[in-house]
């Protein structure tokens, strides 16, 4: 894997275009001067999370017994049903019930909309397949988090100057691209689990 596949890989399961209605709805009460400033404190708690699975999560799995081959191929499965809401999305979206009063802290938007399943499960199999190259794997993690960052902060202008029809129309297009590699992850690791048994 390369830093660039890496990087486009976790900016896909970040999603970020798909959670730019789940982060308006969710901050809705708050000031719209703070708004900004309250969707940063929350990528940064989500990139302190997937920070601490990308360099630790391994012995997590070592310490559980979870083979390279189950995590890819558990990878895959979740990256695909990921892939199946952003290609067919629901109607209502329970995490989008918004706050009713004061911030939102770490949930729902650090954690899960951003530092969810499919992120942790990424970042943890791009790390145990290369453990020799984790700054390269940072400095990708970083990328696709600054990418996200940079999409959230402009939720509210990109809504609408692009309309909510182009939105879903783009993220649609990025579901089809990560179902590919959810398939791809599933292939991978039944693979080797073939050739080790």
């Amino acid at each position: 894997m390369t830093i660039f596949s890496a990087t486009l890989t976790l900016f896909l399961v970040m999603d970020s275009l798909g959670n730019i209605p789940l982060f308006i709805s969710v901050l809705r009460n708050v000031d719209d001067r703070r708004r900004g400033a309250v969707i940063v404190r929350e990528m940064f708690i989500a990139l302190g999370v997937l920070t601490l699975f990308l360099f630790f999560g391994r012995f997590l799995l070592n310490g559980l017994q979870i083979s390279e081959e189950s995590l890819s191929m558990g990878g895959g499965v979740v990256l695909f049903l990921i892939a199946l809401k952003m290609i067919f999305p629901t109607a209502e979206n329970s995490m989008a019930t918004g706050v009713p009063h004061g911030d939102p802290v770490v949930v729902p938007l650090a954690v899960p909309l951003i530092a969810g399943p499919s992120s942790i499960a990424t970042v943890m199999l791009i790390a145990t397949q290369h453990p020799d190259r984790m700054p390269v794997w940072f400095l990708a993690l970083f990328l696709a988090w600054s990418a996200s960052c940079l999409i959230l902060v402009s939720a509210d202008r990109l809504r609408r100057r692009l309309g909510t029809s182009f939105l879903t129309a783009i993220e649609r297009l990025m579901g089809m691209i990560l179902v590919t590699l959810s398939f791809e992850m599933l292939i991978s690791g039944l693979s080797r689990f073939l050739e080790s048994v």
